[in-house]
């Protein structure tokens, strides 16, 4: 089955107790090929009974799951990585269709998903609590770690394999039932790739479709014990608030607007080459790329024009053809982001290339790569995120300018500096309010670490040890196996050791 023969068939269906199934759904959004506008097919609004059916399920499938062994649990999540690495050029494809980005970093996105799954695997079958030191002679003290219950995943358009292998490989390694609901926008490509979850027991995994009410309905349902949601920061805040009520676990990536800064030292080709790589990644749609450029005014005006020559090369088309850049996933976010970019330009930034749309085409959502100067700390574009192909450069001083520009921000998710100077370094890695700085590495994930922002760029960390403990909760267990009589502090209270009284007084009360 081709890739377009699978979103037919996929189309208007969800996900429950191990069924792919017709949504009972009255209402459903069409899904379109962002690079040629053609109809894919169509997205079920779910019912409240489905959602309901979905959660009720997951809720059963989890007791038995978290009863399992964790070998047994490890061995089931290396199974997912292997079967999405044997179906990578196919899924790579209809993420492509779906949304948009290069086939190469759809590929690279499918792999990286794989690893997650290997690496949760691991960690989790690896730590599974501690002993720790007692306070009484004989007993034994332990941490144990247990599932959260059912999780639910709230996906966005951007990157809708990995953000929810990263999330969904830690809740599963740790016990946890899972409940997707993935992006209008590709959600066609997320039900084919929860086909490489059909080993695991019915209803551990479940998707429901859908748009904003569908969200809210998982997140407010008293039978779904954590969120995980990826989206906007008033977006977030709704989850957020919703979760406040039962204290409910969440775990929010909320966008982000990342500083880059270069300083003389570094190598400018090297930079140039990692501004426009950092800036223009998935169309520029990744909350973590690089979208307000900091200068050095002695290398300032090089660095305009290297990065300006680069984006003029920069390949744009069908993210299926040997293209660089893809189309933005809508003819809305196109609209939001041109009108971002004329609001630049009109308060007073410089063009040096790009600004509109390529001719060459007629269709689809495609948008030039884009490089301004003349950039004010004040304007828009350097206060909100743009999440679109575009380079706002804004001419420094010093380091301390800019990194006083980088920390003001409501964002602090990532950061980037280029520098050889190892002080600027530690400098940057110290004082940049945000939480991860790349040091001439930007974008590169590491499992083993936390990926996560700090002021309203979100709340929690996926990946990592930090990743693992979002989806699971602590108890402290004591154990005496001598049954001992704690009489060193229980009843009767010895007389040594009550009030003494007033020194030269006699019995309390008496005159």
């Amino acid at each position: 089955m081709s890739v377009l023969e699978a979103f037919t068939s996929l189309s208007g269906k969800i996900l429950i107790d191990g069924q792919v199934r017709a949504s009972r759904a009255t209402e459903a959004s069409d899904t379109l090929d962002p690079a040629t506008e053609a109809r894919l097919g169509h997205v079920a609004e779910a019912t409240d009974a489905e959602i309901d059916e979905a959660v009720a399920g997951a809720n059963k499938a989890q007791k038995a799951w978290a009863a399992r062994n964790a070998l047994a649990r490890a061995e089931a999540l290396h199974e997912i990585a292997h079967r999405l690495r044997q179906r990578r050029a196919e899924l790579a494809e209809a993420m492509t269709r779906d949304m948009g980005k290069p086939f190469k970093e759809s590929s690279d996105e499918v792999e990286w998903s794989a690893t997650a799954y290997d690496y949760f695997a691991e960690v989790a079958r690896a730590d599974q609590g501690r002993i720790i030191g007692p306070v009484v002679d004989g007993q034994t003290h332990l941490v144990t770690k247990h599932p959260l219950g059912v999780a639910a995943i709230i996906m966005p358009f951007n990157y809708p394999f990995v953000l929810f292998s990263w999330e969904a490989s830690a809740a599963l390694a740790t016990g946890n039932a899972v409940v997707l609901k993935p992006s209008e926008y590709t959600t066609l490509s997320s039900l084919l790739m929860l086909e490489c979850f059909d080993h695991l027991p019915c209803g551990l995994v479940q998707c429901v479709t859908g748009g904003a009410r569908v969200g809210a309905r998982l997140v407010e349902h008293p039978d779904v014990h954590c969120v995980a949601f990826t989206g906007s920061i008033k977006a977030g805040q709704a989850v957020a608030k919703a979760c406040a009520g039962t204290f409910k676990r969440v775990l929010i990536e909320a966008s982000g607007n990342d500083p880059f800064i270069v300083m003389p030292s570094a190598p400018l080709d090297i930079v140039a080459k990692g501004a426009v790589f950092s800036a223009y990644i998935n169309c520029g749609q990744i909350c973590a790329r690089a979208e307000r450029f900091y200068v050095h005014q002695d290398v300032h005006d090089e660095f305009v024009r290297r990065v300006t020559d680069l984006s003029k090369a920069i390949r744009i088309g069908n993210g299926l053809d040997k293209v660089d850049v893809g189309p933005l996933v809508s003819a809305r976010e196109r609209d939001r982001y041109e009108g971002l970019v004329k609001r630049t330009l009109d308060a007073g930034a410089r063009l040096h290339c790009g600004g509109g749309r390529p001719s060459q085409f007629n269709r689809g959502f495609f948008v030039d790569t884009t490089v301004l100067s003349g950039v004010d700390q004040r304007m828009e574009i350097m206060r909100n995120e743009s999440f679109g192909p575009v380079m706002p450069i804004c001419r420094v001083k010093d380091l301390d300018e800019a990194i006083a520009h980088a920390n003001d921000s409501q964002y602090a998710l990532g950061s980037v500096i280029y520098t050889m100077d190892l002080k600027e370094a530690m400098r940057a890695t110290n004082e940049i309010q945000a939480g991860m700085t790349w040091v001439n590495a930007p974008l590169l994930d590491n499992d083993a670490g936390p990926f996560g922002g700090w002021k309203m760029s979100g709340t929690g960390s996926q990946l990592g040890t930090e990743g693992l403990e979002q989806f699971r909760k602590s108890k402290m267990v004591m154990i005496d196996p001598n049954c001992s009589d704690h009489d060193f502090w229980w009843y009767p209270y010895k007389d040594a050791e009550a009030f003494k009284g007033e020194q030269g007084k006699g019995e309390r009360g008496k005159a």
